[in-house]
């Protein structure tokens, strides 16, 4: 890898502190200098443009326990052509050391920065993955994002943490070919990027690479895996995941590593599986789907098991039974929203269609999440955990609530209609003034203007013009 330099150095950019384990719940602590240490098991939110949806920056500072983001770098590059016009992101002045993403999306000093080549969840892209690149979704349609332009971006935007590329096909099952031209692209995609920004002291990159997991057999891989072991150990500083089975891929010498899991689990039954499997980070979608759709979580890891009936995790607060009902959304929770508003009002917002509602119930949500990880965290310690996972299955039912409600707009607009004969899922917005600008251009020439003869004044009632 050119010049080599002491494997140590790089640890300066990550400490990660935990008891190597295969298979079993962890307690860990990840830090990087200047920004909030982060207590593992936990979960990094996801964003939608560098904010979490519904949320802004101060709302989050002041109201939320938030300690990290994960951001797509899908969401910055727009253009097709980043060599002939870089996008707005990436020309933010900077300092050394700084990071522009940061700066770009006015992002606090203090908060963990973890970027990715697509947003969590990602869009089902087009099967266009080649040796050299991978397809991505942007604001204005699908392309493809290229080895050397997403390592360019990880020296131009300087994340925390960045998760490498990997050849994921989303969507179907790949056959037994595509599985091997997953493995190899993405091995030959680790190596290139740990090579380019870690190969040499003088142009060592301060970002943390967190190498791809695929989500197949170990053997399909474990020449990868062997060589993540081995040659690339030095420089890699976390593993990214992406299903459950994953993690028993995960030999003894990468054990201490940070593992952060995109398996996308749809219940917090499945956040307590993958925590039991050994999972230090997750992202959890379903925060921001209930949120979207009214929904507020309500559960603990502490659960009462002496009810006879299991309880439900979330309740629809669409629902017509809420109109009435002053009680907080949850009465265990202390979070803003909780100490200051009740059910009725939030059904209210969501009725109205006001913004205030989403915002009410994210900041519920991820208050309820943050304390879900901190009881977790505290079972794990006193050797509880098996036992309260149990309680909790005994606790509540297996499934979140169906949505009923209609949520604020989403993203993917340009996608296929749900169903033959059926309108697009959202209008689109890109060109949706064109018509009125035309029929505007039409009507310029029955408007007065400084420069209409007497003729044209009189046509338009604003004189008379006098006969000799």
């Amino acid at each position: 890898m050119g010049s080599e330099f002491p494997p140590q150095s790089l640890n300066e950019m990550l400490s990660f502190k935990v008891t190597p384990s295969i298979l079993t719940p962890r307690l860990g602590n990840l830090a990087i200098a200047g920004r909030k240490a982060i207590s593992t098991p936990h979960y990094i939110p996801s964003s939608s443009r560098g904010i979490v949806p519904h949320i802004s920056h101060d709302v989050m500072r002041d109201h939320t326990a938030i300690g990290s983001l994960f951001v797509g770098l899908e969401d910055f590059v727009e253009r097709q052509n980043l060599k002939e016009q870089l996008p707005p992101a990436y020309t933010i002045p900077t300092t050394q050391g700084e990071s522009a993403l940061r700066k770009f999306i006015s992002l606090p000093d203090d908060l963990l920065l973890v970027m990715g080549a697509r947003r969590e969840p990602p869009i089902q892209c087009p099967p266009s993955n080649t040796p050299n690149s991978v397809a991505i979704y942007t604001a204005v349609g699908f392309r493809q994002l290229e080895a050397p332009q997403y390592i360019d971006a990880v020296r131009s935007l300087n994340p925390d943490i960045v998760v490498g590329l990997a050849d994921l096909v989303l969507g179907h099952t790949p056959g037994v070919k595509r599985r091997g031209k997953m493995v190899d692209r993405t091995h030959a995609f680790t190596t290139h990027a740990t090579e380019q920004l870690y190969g040499t002291a003088e142009n060592r990159s301060k970002t943390a690479y967190f190498a791809p997991v695929l989500p197949l057999d170990n053997a399909q891989q474990s020449i990868y895996m062997d060589d993540l072991e081995d040659e690339l150990r030095p420089y890699v500083s976390g593993l990214a995941l992406y299903e459950s089975a994953s993690l028993s891929a995960i030999s003894e010498p990468l054990g201490d590593l940070p593992r952060l899991l995109f398996s996308g689990p749809k219940t917090p039954h499945d956040v307590l599986r993958d925590v039991s499997l050994g999972a230090d980070l997750l992202t959890i979608p379903f925060i921001a789907v209930c949120s979207d759709a009214g929904i507020a979580l309500d559960f603990t890891f502490s659960a009462n098991t002496t009810t006879t009936n299991r309880q439900p995790m979330a309740y629809d607060l669409w629902s017509s039974s809420y109109i009435t009902d002053t009680s907080t959304l949850s009465e265990s929770c202390q979070c803003y929203t909780c100490r200051n508003h009740h059910r009725a009002y939030i059904h209210h917002l969501l009725s109205a269609k006001e913004m205030l509602a989403w915002t009410l119930l994210q900041i519920h949500n991820h208050h309820t999440m943050d304390t879900f990880f901190s009881q977790i965290r505290e079972s794990i310690a006193r050797n509880t955990f098996e036992a309260n996972v149990q309680a909790f299955q005994r606790a509540y039912v297996s499934e979140l609530p169906e949505p009923t409600g209609q949520g604020p707009r989403l993203r993917g607009y340009q996608l296929p209609a749900s169903g033959a004969n059926q309108p697009r899922r959202f209008p689109r917005v890109y060109g949706r003034l064109d018509d009125a600008v035309e029929r505007f251009t039409e009507s310029q020439s029955s408007v007065a203007t400084p420069d209409t003869g007497a003729d044209g004044l009189e046509e338009h009632g604003f004189a008379r013009k006098e006969k000799s």
